[in-house]
């Protein structure tokens, strides 16, 4: 099976697509957010963004391995743990600040809760102890974590799955079915809990990285069988989209999330499946080459996730200071804020990196 070390203009785009969604959807004020996934399907950018980092991981662990050998990518892929862990304690230390900033600002927000600023103002070296091992995840942060353990699995997953995709594909699913009970096994302060079991959304990220390694042909999709997906796909859209915006349905519980509940997994299928035809027929490819800044992003997608977190409090908190939350000029003027933001970052971000290369920042 060959393998290209070339990007996908047309991955990057998506995952840039979905960081800047995942900053609007936390900015509670948001105008654009209200075009975001969430609101019209039973998933959301989350599964966007895990989804390709499997598909990114692959294709970085098989270039590194074709070049330098397997212990080369095997120890590529330790250190990005490593780089994501201090990412991890970068952004909780950030979100600890946003809170204090509401405080001294004196802004309700439930940002002062969800920041756990208060945990740490009352125990600071026990809630700093239990950020660093994983048993305290403060808000926006908690998705790293999940990042640390799949990067880390990677040395042990990639050659089995060149080798038996089937059972590694089984077993993911397998791991996926037990997440609910294997959850309570994660290191997890009183009251506190993992936002994204990783034991549950491994299986998004597997998906992913098996959709790289054996892509689906285009003589599939031009048969009888291809053309009836994606009219499945097309219906199962519509319907989530009806409900979503027409029925009487409660919202979504967290557990739901936490977990990568099966209806999430198949509404993202469903968009997925859209969305190769879309890359296939060249769509992705003119809109991304349209809107390079956010290919920069989900080229640049660790230093935009930790930036985009950051940003989207102080929008919420600015907001908020001012009162302008319920001005739609003023909530508009946050969103393009937010987005300026990271395109700002993405750039500076790939100005380092051209000089100097050894800076992780993708």
């Amino acid at each position: 099976m060959s393998q290209t070390a070339k990007r996908s203009i047309e991955i990057d785009f998506l995952r840039g697509f979905a960081l800047i969604a995942i900053a609007l959807d936390h900015i509670p004020a948001s105008v654009l957010s209200h075009a975001m996934l969430h609101n019209f399907a039973f998933c959301d950018s989350a599964e966007v963004f895990v989804f390709v980092s499997g598909y990114v991981s692959a294709a970085s662990w098989v270039a590194t391995e074709a070049r330098k050998g397997i212990r080369a990518a095997n120890q590529r892929f330790l250190r990005r743990g490593w780089e994501i862990y201090a990412a991890y304690l970068c952004t909780a230390a950030l979100m600890l600040l946003s809170g204090a900033a509401a405080v001294m600002l004196r802004v309700d927000s439930p940002l002062v809760g969800l920041s756990g600023f208060l945990r740490f103002a009352a125990h600071p070296f026990t809630m700093l102890t239990n950020v660093a091992l994983f048993r305290d995840q403060p808000y926006l942060a908690g998705v790293l974590p999940m990042y640390v353990a799949l990067v880390l699995a990677l040395p042990l997953v990639m050659p089995l799955a060149l080798r038996t995709p089937d059972i590694v594909l089984v077993c993911s699913f397998a791991i996926w079915f037990a997440s609910c009970w294997l959850v309570r096994y994660l290191p997890a302060a009183p009251g506190a809990i993992w936002p994204f079991n990783p034991f549950a959304w491994q299986a998004m990220f597997i998906v992913g990285l098996l959709c790289r390694l054996y892509p689906v042909s285009h003589r599939f999709q031009f048969s009888a069988l291809g053309r009836s997906i994606t009219v499945l796909a097309a219906a199962l859209v519509l319907t989530f989209a009806y409900l979503r915006g027409f029925a009487d349905l409660d919202p979504q519980p967290g557990y739901m999330k936490q977990n990568l509940a099966s209806l999430r997994i198949v509404s993202f299928g469903a968009l997925a499946w859209l969305a190769a035809q879309a890359v296939r027929l060249g769509w992705i490819r003119r809109l991304a080459q349209r809107l390079p800044g956010v290919v920069n992003i989900g080229q640049q997608a660790l230093v935009c996730f930790v930036g985009g977190a950051v940003v989207s409090n102080l929008v919420d908190t600015l907001l908020r200071a001012a009162h302008v939350t319920t001005l739609f000029p003023a909530r508009l003027a946050g969103d393009l804020l937010a987005i300026g933001a990271l395109l700002t970052l993405a750039g500076g971000a790939r100005r380092l990196k051209a000089v100097r290369p050894n800076v992780a920042l993708t």
